[in-house]
């Protein structure tokens, strides 16, 4: 079986993602590409999957 890859284009190279827990009024859970302008999505943090259900 091949594996399924996709290569990775020079601007893919520096990108860097993290996630963290935004508490609040609202809890959120933040998705983010840090090395670009606004390149993020939140979401209520009672929607977002646990670890154990991406399982």
């Amino acid at each position: 079986m091949e594996s399924d890859t996709v290569a990775q284009t020079e601007e893919q190279q520096g990108s860097e993602v993290m996630a963290a827990v935004e508490n609040g009024p609202r809890d959120e859970f933040v998705l983010a590409d840090i090395t670009t302008d606004d390149a993020y999505i939140t979401m209520p943090l009672d929607e977002a999957a646990s670890l154990p259900a991406w399982r």
